[in-house]
């Protein structure tokens, strides 16, 4: 049984051919086999699919879980539930054209032999620049670390908002620099290779939170004289729009988790299996809570807040802050990936260096917090700029642009059939689906 499970686990870490580029492993695995060496491969060291779909899962919804509600009392639960289907279902389409993009740019590095990406991690901007040009490089990089910027910034300050519930003794800026320092940690993480159990432990708290919200609402049932008013405006139909924009924008992230995978392609299904699955979280919890308080929330844009103070809910509150932690780390390794490559220090091997070196990026993001105590607003500045262009428009563009010659179009269907027959049909229906509604 052992040497069929080392057979199984080598298979899935052997390189794989794609066309006529070739992947390597990001890090090589010793030959030990040492207690100390398991114990590191089941919790720390992962890049297998399943990594790669926690990470993409815990990743997608966070503190804008509590916001949900919210959004639905400014669009009416009709509009919330179809924004929501839509915005997954077109995010899920544009990751899966970066994640083309990707195998597009490293099979021409890779057949050019000019690049070993063992100890570098590709990033969106270098993609960009590989296949389009500095220009696009340069608006991908200008996108991609504003909205990791301010997203790091939202955890911090969602971190601040809800510890409240729980302790209202220290003020909220206070606390911001509690969190922030606390959040500050992840510069010793080297690379989303490193997140396999925090991945796996945040999507668990998410989960049990929105269920938690689900139930909590319909057991608590509909408040006296409930009203479910939404939409009534147009500014507040629009807010509650971007906010849910903002739920499904993991793209920024998205080459990196990609990067970090031992087979790279199998990511093609992964991020729409995600969103699937977020989906099951997002939509309960934010009709039953819209359900129960209905337009309360217009005012109370965190849903903890309407709900009464239980055991449940104060897990759910100490849950929530983990894993803006854990979102925190997800939103600035990509930050510290572009300091070090800019500083010169992205393929150094002593791990206390890149943290010395990565804590420049960490101040920034902790003073923005403290500066600007609230996150509804910048929810919805990020959910309405950054994303929108981040997620959908330069994906989109520029995987037309990269395949608008009928030669590349004709390669690109030779390596897609080769590498990923088992989605072929799925993603040609899924791509015809929204063809035919759009």
């Amino acid at each position: 049984m052992d040497s069929e499970a080392n057979g199984s686990l080598a298979n899935e870490k052997a390189p794989e051919t794609v066309g006529v580029g070739r992947y390597v492993e990001m890090e090589q695995d010793g030959d030990s086999n040492t207690v100390k060496s398991r114990l590191s491969g089941l919790l720390w060291h992962g890049g297998s699919a399943y990594d790669a779909w926690f990470s993409c899962a815990s990743n997608q919804v966070a503190q804008v879980l509590l916001t949900l509600p919210y959004s639905f009392s400014q669009l009416g639960m009709l509009s919330g539930i179809l924004f929501q289907l839509f915005y997954g279902l077109m995010g899920s389409w544009t990751a899966y054209l970066i994640s083309i993009l990707y195998v597009e740019y490293r099979t021409r590095k890779e057949r050019e032999k000019k690049a070993d990406f063992r100890n570098h991690v590709i990033q969106w901007f270098e993609v960009l620049d590989g296949l389009l040009g500095r220009h696009w490089r340069n608006v991908g990089l200008a996108f991609n670390c504003t909205f990791l910027l301010f997203g790091s910034v939202i955890q911090l300050i969602a971190c601040a908002s809800n510890i409240y519930y729980i302790n209202d003794k220290l003020d909220k800026r206070t606390w911001t620099y509690i969190f922030g320092a606390c959040c500050a940690t992840t510069v010793f993480i080297p690379s989303f290779h490193n997140y396999r159990i925090w991945s796996f432990l945040g999507l668990v708290m998410t989960t049990y939170t929105a269920w938690y919200l689900a139930i909590a609402s319909i057991i608590h049932g509909q408040v006296d004289g409930v009203k479910h008013s939404g939409p009534t405006m147009m500014v507040l139909y629009f807010t509650g729009a971007t906010n849910i924009l903002y739920t499904f924008g993991g793209h920024a992230v998205t080459v990196e988790i990609m990067h970090a995978m031992w087979r790279p392609q199998k990511f093609k299904a992964i991020y729409l299996l995600a969103t699937l699955y977020v989906l099951t979280l997002t939509l309960p919890s934010a009709a039953s809570v819209y359900w129960a308080f209905g337009d309360q929330l217009l005012t109370h844009s965190n849903a903890f807040a309407l709900l009464p103070r239980t055991a449940f809910r104060d897990a759910a509150v100490v849950l929530m802050l983990v894993h803006q932690f854990i979102t925190f780390g997800f939103a600035c390794t990509p930050l510290y990936f572009v300091w070090e490559k800019l500083i010169g220090l992205h393929d150094c091997r002593s791990l206390c260096k890149r943290a010395a070196a990565r804590l420049p990026v960490v101040v920034p993001i902790w003073f923005l917090a403290i500066v600007f105590p609230f996150f509804g607003p910048i929810n919805s500045a990020v959910g309405s700029l950054l994303v929108s262009f981040t997620v959908y428009i330069i994906p989109a563009l520029a995987h037309m642009i990269t395949f608008r010659s009928a030669s590349a179009r004709e390669e690109f269907g030779s390596l897609s059939s080769h590498a990923a027959p088992s989605h072929a049909y799925v993603l040609w229906a899924f791509h015809s689906l929204l063809t035919l509604h759009s």
